[in-house]
C-alpha cells in the first residue's frame, strides 16, 4: 500500500468529526475520509455515519466488510474495507478511531500516522454538554477514561480548545505535508 492512513484520536468532545470535515472541506479530493459503520442509529446529534444493527455488523464482520472494528461505549465500530483500496491508489486516508483501537491499527497500518486532537476540560465538558446525549455523571466518567492510552512517540499532537480554523489549519497542514511526499 502506498497510501498513508491518518488515524485520528481522541477523547470524547476534542472536536475530532469537525477537524476531519474541516480537512475535507478544505483538501476536497485529495484525500479520503472514512466513512464510520456504527451499531447506533444516526442523529443530528452525532456524527455522520453508516449504522448497522448488532446483528448486521457481526454478520458483516464475519464476511470480512471491515478493514478494522472494535467497541467502545457500548457499541460496534467498523472501518469499511474499501480503504484499503484507497491506500493501495497512493491517496491520504483519514478515520477517527478509538484509541483502544490502535494496537489493531498499527499491527494493520504499521506506517500509520497517529493525530492526538486535544482541548481544554472545561472545553471539552461544555462541547459533550451540549450534545445533549449524557447527564453531568456520564460527562464526568467519559473525561476520566482518557487517561492512560499510550500513544505513539510519533504522534501529532493538535490543541482544538479555541477556534476551529486555528486547529483545522494545523491539521491541513500536516495532511499537505503528507501529500507531497512521494509514495
Amino acid at each position: 500500500m502506498n497510501g498513508v492512513f491518518v488515524a485520528v484520536v481522541g477523547a470524547s468532545g476534542v472536536g475530532k468529526d469537525s477537524l476531519i470535515n474541516f480537512a475535507r472541506d478544505h483538501l476536497a479530493d485529495q484525500v479520503a475520509v472514512v466513512r464510520r459503520v456504527v451499531t447506533r442509529v444516526a442523529d443530528d446529534g452525532s456524527e455522520d455515519h453508516d449504522s448497522m444493527t448488532p446483528e448486521a455488523f457481526a454478520a458483516a464482520e464475519q464476511r470480512g466488510e471491515f478493514a478494522l472494528s472494535w467497541e467502545a461505549h457500548g457499541l460496534q465500530y467498523g472501518l469499511p474495507i474499501t480503504l484499503d483500496d484507497d491506500l493501495t491508489a497512493g491517496r491520504v486516508v483519514i478515520a477517527n478511531l478509538s484509541r483502544a483501537a490502535l494496537p489493531r491499527v498499527l499491527a494493520r497500518y504499521p506506517a500509520a500516522l497517529v493525530v492526538e486532537v486535544t482541548a481544554a476540560p472545561e472545553i471539552i465538558a461544555r462541547r459533550l454538554a451540549g450534545r445533549g446525549r449524557e447527564d453531568s455523571e456520564e460527562i464526568r466518567r467519559r473525561m476520566e477514561r482518557g487517561a492512560g492510552f499510550r500513544l505513539p512517540p510519533s504522534t501529532v499532537q493538535i490543541d482544538n480548545s479555541g477556534v476551529l480554523d486555528e486547529a483545522g489549519e494545523r491539521f491541513v497542514a500536516l495532511l499537505r505535508d503528507l501529500l507531497r511526499q512521494p509514495a
